[in-house]
């Protein structure tokens, strides 16, 4: 098959209607319940989706998708995972679909962002990039709504295994994956005997002290570089690792992923920032919680 990134997302837009023309609607002052089941928000931030794998939940994507509005969506990187399909092609109409609520949204007003990332940087190509309401940029200034200047950028430009040795990361990829294989096939059998969603790759990424100090010292290269540059705040991914804390005096939020943990960043229109979890899995329990996580 000659399919290749570009050209599954020139179909899938091509799917969906055009989102030129389209007019942004009236903001709130709250988040607020529209009356249709669906919470609306500020700003919303999804990374790490990964779309064209098999670890994509994108059923589960679609439903968070369909449950919140927004006036701003972000996009942080690692959309599709162009390493993957340049390999091998995995597209399933769910993932056309996550594409076309996406696009959606922008023709019902709400202004999409691309933040490109490592498994997408095909669309580096493309940055700068205005489509009616979406736009695709290597990073983005957002501010909130009570006036802090928050840096919007994927994260990998601060991995230097990525940057200086690409081809161990591509290693580390493979070794990814395979742990999500297996993760698939033990949820499998977990859930013949009744037990919830439990995830393989996510414990073994807690445990190794490796991980842990990888992570430790990307938060710390992300902080160190947005204090310089005058930032209050980061938003990225990359790391698939959810969490919002202080470091070096920097609000630093991670969006986490759409592979194992389903987590969002939503911002309210008082500008209070919450990681938000729509499957939610207690370890502790080894139950599926089934809801979102405040």
């Amino acid at each position: 098959m000659n399919s290749t990134p570009d050209t599954l997302l020139r179909e899938s837009f091509l799917a969906s209607d055009s989102t030129r023309g389209s007019t942004r609607g009236t903001e709130s002052t709250d988040s607020t319940d529209t009356g249709s089941g669906r919470e609306r928000v500020r700003t919303i931030w999804l990374s790490d989706l990964h779309l064209g794998t098999k670890g994509c939940r994108a059923e589960s994507l679609i439903a968070f998708l369909k449950h919140h509005d927004c006036d701003t969506l972000y996009l942080v990187g690692d959309i599709v995972d162009g390493w993957r399909l340049q390999s091998r092609i995995y597209w399933p109409q769910s993932h056309t679909n996550v594409i076309r609520r996406v696009l959606t949204k922008a023709k019902r007003g709400t202004r999409i962002v691309v933040v490109t990332g490592n498994h997408d940087e095909f669309l580096r190509r493309y940055t700068d990039l205005e489509l009616g309401n979406i736009s695709v940029r290597d990073e983005a200034e957002h501010r909130t709504a009570d006036g802090r200047r928050l840096l919007v950028i994927h994260g990998d430009q601060y991995d230097g295994v990525v940057q200086a040795h690409r081809w161990l990361a591509f290693l580390g990829d493979r070794g990814y994956a395979l742990l999500l294989v297996l993760n698939r096939w033990f949820n499998r059998f977990r859930e013949r005997f009744g037990y919830g969603y439990w995830s393989l790759s996510a414990q073994v990424k807690q445990k190794v002290k490796g991980a842990v100090n990888f992570i430790f010292e990307f938060e710390n290269a992300v902080a160190w570089d947005c204090r310089r540059r005058g930032f209050r705040g980061v938003v990225c991914g990359h790391i698939h690792h959810a969490e919002i804390r202080e470091v070096q005096d920097i609000t630093y939020h991670n969006c986490g992923d759409w592979v194992e943990s389903c987590t969002a960043l939503v911002e309210h229109f008082d500008g209070r920032i919450e990681l938000r979890q729509w499957m939610q899995v207690d370890h502790a329990t080894d139950r599926d919680a089934g809801a979102i996580g405040e």
